[in-house]
């Protein structure tokens, strides 16, 4: 029985059309916390050109494999062990990397050495795609997400929606400017940094 995700489920559809504009040059994509392997399943083979490498923490890769398994999807790499705050962080470099759904559960640390790492491993020209909910100049952009953020907290004081403005700086320090920002449906975003070429 494989494991299933709301979260995964919900706007897949938008999150690969942006995925679709945004990776079409691209050939070797990270996820950071493939959770239970949803998202690779379900983008990988509409993106065919790129080679997607799972991670996530030890104790998620049974339900990652068990999906990946399920699909049969050539160009899904089994998933890497990945505590971005204490790695190791995979050694070859990628052009891409994905997360969904990870900033605002992970403590703040976390995101911090997250951005780090993308910015060690991406390539000059690489992209850096995080979907998930976001706060502008600290305000909520719906009521929906600082009901999400009080849940959040209460669960994790540690976790929270984030601050735009806080993991721009972050992209920053990390090398990465900040190239597209996407709406997306209930009151998420896709946000997109980039590493300039050389």
């Amino acid at each position: 029985m494989k494991p299933t995700a709301e979260s995964c489920l919900q706007n897949r559809a938008p999150i690969l059309a942006v995925l679709r504009e945004v990776l079409a040059e691209r050939r070797r994509l990270l996820e950071i916390g493939s959770g239970t392997g949803q998202h690779a399943v379900y983008f990988a083979p509409e993106l065919p050109h790129l080679t997607w490498q799972t991670s996530d923490l030890i104790e998620n890769h049974p339900a990652i494999l068990a999906w990946l398994a399920a699909a049969g999807a050539a160009n899904i790499l089994p998933p890497l062990p990945l505590d971005v705050r204490h790695g190791p962080w995979p050694e070859a470099t990628v052009d891409a990397v994905f997360s969904a759904n990870t900033a605002h559960i992970m403590g703040w640390p976390a995101v911090e050495a997250m951005f780090a790492g993308v910015g060690r491993i991406l390539e000059p020209g690489g992209v850096f795609a995080l979907y998930g909910p976001f706060n502008y100049g600290g305000q909520y952009t719906a009521a929906s997400n600082s009901r999400f953020d009080a849940w959040l907290r209460q669960r994790d004081p540690a976790s929270g929606v984030r601050d735009f403005e806080a993991l721009d700086e972050l992209a920053r320090k990390a090398g990465l400017g900040l190239w597209r920002d996407y709406a997306m449906p209930a009151d998420n975003r896709t946000l997109i940094w980039l590493k300039p070429l050389r």
